[in-house]
């Protein structure tokens, strides 16, 4: 009779030891989960995206060196679409007028153009494509995405009562302020033979811009 109760008693100590090794591991363990549980606040970054149109309508406004005719104001328009990311097509039109050449200057009351051929009209059919996409940052919570590109395309100049083919090729710089509106800084030049001075020669032509385009 004794020898079964030591058999019971040896029994029940065998199944209570492996219970209370569980339980500490248990309590080891949600522990260890506790210190190793770091709560990290995420910080969010509303990022300025292109919207999923594809169109973008816009403006622009700046400076354009007429060659032998000074530099003066520029202004236009354009429609672009974009095939993808980084290249798109464009139509642009842009006008100006002339200012005085240098030599209208030395004799007051010589005019080599009178005032409808100063008008200088310009428009073009253009593909760009865009190398270096970024971003830039304003603050720790608003990011902006930007891209440099290049531009390059063909067509038509009005200067000086006549009509003039022409190329044109340049550089810009564009910042998406939202996901529908961008803002562009460019700077191109137009390249065309004109022979206001009594000979053809190459005229070279450049512009600054700068302008806002909205995506539809």
């Amino acid at each position: 009779m004794a020898s079964r109760i030591w058999c019971v008693v040896l029994m029940a100590g065998v199944t209570l030891v492996p219970a209370m090794s569980a339980s500490a591991e248990t309590s080891t363990a949600t522990a260890e989960g506790a210190l190793l549980d770091p709560r990290i606040e995420r910080r969010r970054v509303h990022e300025a995206m292109i919207d999923s149109e594809n169109l973008e309508i816009g403006a622009f406004a700046g400076l354009v060196s007429i060659e032998d005719f000074g530099v003066n104001t520029l202004a236009g328009v354009r429609a672009a679409f974009h095939v993808s990311e980084d290249v798109f097509f464009e139509a642009t039109l842009a006008s100006s007028e002339a200012g005085e050449t240098s030599f209208e200057r030395l004799n007051p009351g010589v005019r080599l153009l009178d005032d409808d051929q100063r008008e200088w009209l310009a428009w073009h059919l253009d593909v760009g494509c865009q190398l270096l996409p970024g971003e830039a940052f304003l603050g720790k919570h608003r990011a902006f995405n930007t891209g440099l590109y290049v531009v390059a395309g063909a067509g038509n100049v009005e200067f000086g009562g006549d009509d003039h083919f022409s190329v044109n090729m340049g550089i810009g710089y564009r910042v998406l302020l939202t996901d529908w509106l961008g803002f562009r800084v460019e700077m191109r030049d137009y390249i065309y033979e004109i022979d206001t001075f009594g000979e053809e020669q190459v005229s070279q032509n450049l512009a600054w811009t700068v302008g806002l385009g909205g995506f539809f």
